[in-house]
Formats: C-alpha cells, sequence, structure tokens
C-alpha cells in the first residue's frame, strides 16, 4: 500500500512513537516546516538502531536520541557545504587554467585544439558541437559576442571556450586527450605523476562539488570510485567515504595554495569540534572529521 503525506503535528508523534526525544515541540514545528521532514530524515539515519544497514529498518532510535541533535548535524553538514565551495572552486579554476594555458601555449597556432583530432580522440571531437558547444552554449554572453563579431569562426578560442565548459566537460577533455605528455603537463600541476591516480582524484573533487551544488548529504557521502593508492593521505577504511575525499580535496588545495589548505583543515574542525561540544553523542556515530 503506498504511503501517504502527513502533518506536521502527525510528523512529530511517529518521530516520538520511534523514540526521538522532543522537548520544544513549537521550535520542532518551525524546523520541519523549514527543512522538511523527508530531507530531515537523512540526518535522523545515524540514530537509529539498525544504522548503517539500509535493509529490514525499524525506525527506531538509540537511547538519547534528540531531535536537536539531528537538526545540529544537518546544520553541520550546510555549513561543511558551504565551507568546500569556496575551495572546490579554487581546484577547479586552477585545473581548468592549467589546461587551457599550457596546452594553448603548446599548440600555438592551433586556437581551436581542443576540437583537433590531431589532439584530442576523435569521439570526443566529433561530439563537441552536440553536446558541449551547443546553442545553449552559445547563448553565453562572451561566446555569443566572440560569434557576433567573428560570424565565420565555428568555435571561439581556448582560452574563452574551456573557460565556460562545465567541470565535467573539462574533465572528459583532459581525459580525451591523445598525448600521454600533455595529460602529465597538466598533473604535474598538482605535483601528480601517475596519470590514473590525477584522473581519480579530479573525479572526486567533481563528485564532491556536485553534492555540494546539489544540496546531497556530506557527513554520509560514499563516492563511485574509491581513492587510489597517491600522494593524498591514503586510508582503506576511509577510501570510499567523507574523510577521504576531504583528504584529496586538502592535497589538491595545497598544490593551489598551501596558506588556503591549512585555513580549510582549521575551518573543518572548528565546525566538528563545534558540533562534538553541542551534541557529543555525534562524535560516536559519524566520521571523525578531526583527522584531516
Amino acid at each position: 500500500m503506498p504511503k501517504t503525506s502527513t502533518t506536521i503535528d502527525r510528523q512529530i508523534i511517529i518521530l516520538e512513537s520511534r523514540g526521538l526525544l522532543i522537548s520544544d515541540k513549537d521550535k520542532a514545528k518551525e524546523i520541519l516546516e523549514d527543512v522538511g521532514y523527508y530531507r530531515l530524515g537523512f540526518y535522523l539515519f545515524p540514530f537509529e538502531k539498525s544504522y548503517p544497514h539500509l535493509e529490514n529498518r525499524s525506525h527506531e532510535y538509540i537511547p538519547g536520541a534528540s531531535f536537536k541533535d539531528v537538526v545540529n548535524l544537518y546544520y553541520f553538514d550546510c555549513d561543511l557545504r558551504l565551507i568546500l565551495m569556496r575551495y572546490l572552486n579554487r581546484i577547479e579554476i586552477a585545473f581548468r587554467t592549467a589546461i587551457i594555458y599550457n596546452l594553448s601555449n603548446k599548440y600555438c597556432t592551433n586556437p581551436i585544439w581542443f576540437v583537433s583530432s590531431d589532439i584530442v580522440n576523435r569521439s570526443y571531437t566529433a561530439d563537441f558541437e552536440r553536446k558541449v558547444y551547443n546553442t545553449d552554449f552559445r547563448r553565453n554572453p562572451i561566446i555569443h559576442r566572440h560569434h557576433k563579431k567573428h560570424p565565420d569562426e565555428r568555435f571561439a578560442p581556448a582560452w574563452k571556450t574551456i573557460e565556460f565548459m562545465t567541470f565535467g566537460a573539462v574533465l572528459k577533455l583532459y581525459e580525451q586527450l591523445k598525448e600521454r605528455e600533455d595529460k602529465i603537463l597538466i598533473s604535474n600541476k598538482f605535483a601528480i605523476r601517475q596519470i590514473v591516480t590525477f584522473e581519480n582524484y579530479m573525479h572526486t573533487i567533481r563528485h564532491v562539488r556536485n553534492v555540494c551544488a546539489h544540496g546531497l548529504l556530506l557527513y554520509d557521502l560514499r563516492l563511485p570510485q574509491a581513492i587510489r593508492r597517491g600522494p593524498a593521505a591514503y586510508n582503506p577504511s576511509t577510501r570510499s567515504n567523507i574523510i577521504g575525499a576531504l583528504s584529496v580535496i586538502k592535497y589538491m588545495m595545497r598544490q593551489v595554495s598551501v596558506n588556503r589548505a591549512n585555513d580549510l583543515c582549521r575551518q573543518i574542525n572548528k565546525l566538528y569540534e563545534n558540533l562534538c561540544t553541542v551534541s557529543p553523542k555525534l562524535k560516536t556515530l559519524i566520521p571523525d572529521f578531526s583527522t584531516i
């Protein structure tokens, strides 16, 4: 039988019947109206007796679980997302700039080298106009002005085009470079010699960035690709979760700016310390963010 929607009053009754302590029902109603019962449910998960198992869940909560702790975890996740976006953006821009600068100078006689089948795999260049340089892309004001000024040019030069491509499209372009030397030219910017490791790190960066952009869970993150052993701090037990991802972000940020990498660690550690102060129970329920 399909589930039906419930009122906020009913939601509070359900939560209390499962063992959740709610000391201020008026505040709980306010938060449920703001955040939503379904979204908040993702932050209730660590307090379930069956956590972290997803099958055969009773939705009963551990003794002492409180609505206040759930909300504190939710806001911790929100604040962590805001912190990470700043640094992920720095890494993305550094990666994008490394490709534009190094390869545009190497292939200086070909300003649209990114669609040259001598430089990039034909499978990528053949679909570039349909998948990347499409009508929506051409609506970008700078790209639009370029073609208005140069109507005979099929593409704007690399330093314009790649600047406005999505992170995913830029990463795909890197992966489709034909020459190993071209890839190493970029990965060396981040002091990584192994191309497969560099690509793995960049996919980690991209995934966390997408998680942040779409407001998805960070504290309980599960990476689609486990982190490879490399120059970032490596722990087999964290290679698929948020702590492993943060080790990669920290390493990559350090190659861009040591000071900013240190700022990143300080901000996350302070955020985690504050969480453990207001909700000590969470220290044993979620990953240890102090290890980064």
